[in-house]
């Protein structure tokens, strides 16, 4: 007997789980509209933009540092990570990016292709966020070139150092439009219970 009252209350509630299903569906309004999101930038766009930024680094470092080097008559033939003209180099080139990236949200080579760095939630990019993206992520990235192609398959065009900062790239001024579900209650299915009255 017992048994039989257990699976009627089974059957109950999986009829009420039913019922209350239909009843949100039916006081509910399911409208599909376009939605409009910046372009993320691809490969291509962000390998060139780092060409350009990589080759203004080298001017840079040729025009203030190597005339130091002469004077001084220092060598610049070596190339291992500690010699001086590595790390110089290496403080500029890092520098460069940090520095553009806060202020503008882009690198000159940025600025050329008309692509810009974004936090993923929004919020105006922070020092944090930027040396995370522009130190950590971009020196593994360096150190491990291949990881590089990343950008080339990931659903947003995400490389390392914007999965780590929690960034992306996109087109300035290019957006594209997809199909979002809004989901809206209905207006007329709330009773004069629920309304307010003013008081006199």
């Amino acid at each position: 007997m017992s048994h039989l009252e257990n699976g009627d209350s089974n059957v109950n509630d999986i009829e009420t789980s039913e019922e209350s299903s239909l009843e949100l569906e039916q006081h509910t309004t399911k409208t599909i509209v376009d939605h409009y999101e910046e372009k993320t930038a691809g490969f291509w766009i962000r390998f060139w933009a780092f060409a350009f930024d990589s080759l203004i680094v080298s001017a840079i470092v040729g025009i203030l540092v190597k005339p130091i080097f002469h004077l001084f008559d220092w060598s610049l033939s070596e190339s291992n990570w500690y010699a001086p003209m590595t790390i110089i180099s290496a403080v500029f080139y890092y520098s460069y990016f940090v520095i553009t990236t806060k202020i503008w949200q882009q690198t000159v080579g940025k600025m050329i292709f008309g692509i810009k760095v974004k936090r993923v939630d929004g919020e105006k990019l922070d020092w944090l966020t930027v040396l995370f993206r522009e130190i950590i992520g971009r020196f593994i990235c360096n150190t491990i070139t291949i990881i590089y192609i990343m950008v080339a398959f990931m659903p947003k065009n995400n490389g390392l150092q914007d999965i780590i900062a929690d960034t992306i790239v996109v087109h300035e001024k290019v957006y594209m439009k997809n199909k979002k579900e809004v989901i809206t209650e209905r207006a007329e299915d709330y009773g004069s219970e629920n309304s307010i009255t003013p008081s006199m």
